[in-house]
């Protein structure tokens, strides 16, 4: 490797997952200031919630780093997660660097480029396991970690400057089921050698102990699952193909056979056969053979953990999934824990499962169904006493979280930390480690298929009319501007009650827009939007006054 010149720095640089969980796009730069190579690792998406009606994918803005395109070297990613490289169909084409990934990483990323026609057009490198890649100053070696997806990679990345051990997602498993084990023999290689820094998975990082192993999971399903009658429906994280392996060998047991339900469980066990990892797995029936088999006879293994609308378990939940039908005597476990923010869909979830009969169990009242695929404070501890970085970098956590592992690496003897947020540019070396600059970072919004503004026209306005509801005004007025029809008024999403109800409401506020026309100049009259102005404000005004709230008022005028 080419030794450092006197200009030259390493930086690293969050665009995403830093401050926040989910949503990961990491950056690290080499060069002088002025000319810097970058190289990309992970490029991941986070989910919309209330507050983003209508918007289900949000992606990380890549402003900065598109300005420097014709420098990415590479875009590397540790692993399958949506939030690792959901972005990466959406943001390739700004970007255009090659692509990096291990096989079971790169199937799924090419079912992802297809489904955007660029299947084509960009370029992914397959990497074995604990292979190696030399890009530009940057040499980055896939060290195997344990997780909850296959082929998880931490990254060492070797550059004229330091080594940085990129851990991205990671746990310490001594037994995951399927794939090897944590490779704890080359991460202390490479404390050996020497870690500048470590940039580290924050997820768990209040929480004591170890996160736990996949094999206690399998033995819990299997006990679990053995003893239930009737039809039984699993909910899992289907990128989870440990835990889709777990329930399906406790189905065997059970003399069950296993029905996929929703689309991420069919792609995800495609992976899986495609790396082999599905070899000794029976195949699957469909949904209409399953609905022929006795009911004691069939597993459902569905996606739809989290409460998500359209995902399968909501439509059996709802009655309207076209072949699963769940009642009275079924049964339905939840192998997988509640992601903060989702507590309302997954309540509302169970309790309609609830009132159709079907029993429920979760890891609340089954605590061994399921284990977190992120370290906690024991696993932090033993990764920080084999690489032994110089400097510990938190990331994949909230403020809370990052804070909170950059005071326990201190304890824990590391020189020197830094907890950036997203858009912070720390310079790793030379010197001290510090936050040298602070570069644009924010959300897009793909909505309807379209990538939007964060702060766009259109989900502002749907935003506003969610919370304050609609009214639309019409009005015809003849040659001379005078009215020849209406105002009238319409209400979307706006209260009644019986004492003012709400065709009174109606009838006043077109009574208010008339007066509104009515004080307008002949002249004025003649210009629709001076119309439209004078209708909408005279109705906004009203509607404060009964309502207190000011809806989005949609005007039109006609003319004879």
């Amino acid at each position: 490797m080419a030794k450092a010149k006197p200009d030259d720095e390493l930086v690293f640089l969050p665009l995403g997952g830093s401050n926040e969980i989910g949503m990961n796009f990491n950056l690290y730069g080499f060069g002088p200031p002025h000319d810097r190579k970058w190289i990309v690792v992970d490029l991941g998406v986070t989910f919309g919630d209330q507050t983003t009606p209508g918007v289900e994918i949000i992606l990380p803005d890549p402003t900065f780093i598109e300005q420097h395109a014709h420098d990415i070297l590479g875009i590397v990613l540790t692993h399958a997660h949506e939030d690792h490289i959901g972005a990466v169909a959406w943001l390739w084409p700004r970007l255009r660097a090659p692509l990096y990934a291990t096989p079971f990483t790169a199937f799924l990323l090419r079912e992802k480029l297809r489904e955007q026609d660029l299947l084509g057009e960009a370029e992914i490198t397959e990497v074995p396991l604990g292979g190696t890649l030399d890009i530009g100053p940057f040499q980055v070696e896939m060290v195997t970690l344990t997780h909850s997806i296959p082929e998880p990679n931490g990254l060492a990345i070797r550059t004229p400057l330091g080594v940085i051990l990129h851990t991205g997602d990671w746990k310490i498993d001594p037994d995951p089921v399927l794939g090897a084990v944590t490779d704890s023999e080359t991460i202390q290689r490479l404390g050996d050698e020497g870690v500048l820094a470590m940039v580290c998975d924050s997820t768990n990082v209040f929480v004591d102990g170890e996160a736990g192993s996949e094999a206690d999971v399998r033995e819990a399903l299997a006990g679990l699952i053995g003893g239930l009658k009737g039809r039984v429906a699993v909910a899992c994280f289907a990128s989870n193909v440990a835990r889709m392996h777990s329930v399906i060998n406790a189905a065997k047991a059970a003399g069950r056979r296993v029905c996929l339900v929703g689309r991420s469980m069919i792609r995800m066990a495609s992976a899986a056969r495609h790396v082999g990892l599905f070899d000794d797995v029976a195949e699957f029936v469909t949904e209409q053979q399953a609905g022929q088999f006795p009911a004691d006879q069939v597993l459902y293994l569905c996606t739809g953990s989290q409460g998500e609308a359209r995902a399968a378990l909501s439509r059996i939940a709802d009655g309207t999934h076209p072949h699963v039908k769940l009642g009275a005597g079924d049964a339905c476990v939840f192998s997988s824990r509640v992601i903060p923010g989702n507590e309302v869909p997954i309540r509302n979830l169970q309790n309609k499962m609830a009132d159709r009969g079907v029993r429920l169990y979760t890891e609340r009242d089954h605590p061994g169904i399921h284990v977190s695929g992120h370290p906690c404070r024991d696993e932090l501890s033993r990764m920080y006493h084999w690489a032994r970085p110089q400097i510990a970098v938190p990331t994949h956590g909230e403020r809370r979280h990052l804070l909170e592992h950059a005071a326990f690496a201190r304890d824990l003897q590391v020189p020197q930390t830094v907890a950036p947020r997203n858009g912070d540019m720390v310079r790793l070396a030379p010197g001290r480690a510090e936050i040298i600059d602070e570069v644009p970072s924010g959300r897009l919004y793909v909505d309807a298929g379209v990538v939007t503004p964060e702060n766009g026209d259109a989900l502002r306005e749907r935003r506003h009319a969610a919370f304050n509801g609609v009214l639309s005004v019409a009005v015809v007025l003849d040659g001379r501007g005078k009215i020849a029809s209406g105002p009238q008024v319409r209400a979307i999403g706006l209260p009644t009650d019986d004492d003012y109800p709400l065709d009174e409401v109606l009838d006043d506020l077109a009574g208010e827009a008339e007066q509104a026309l009515k004080r307008l100049s002949g002249d004025d009259r003649e210009f629709d939007d001076l119309v439209e102005q004078a209708l909408g404000r005279a109705v906004k005004k009203a509607s404060q006054r009964i309502w207190g709230r000011r809806p989005v008022v949609e005007t039109t005028v006609l003319r004879l």
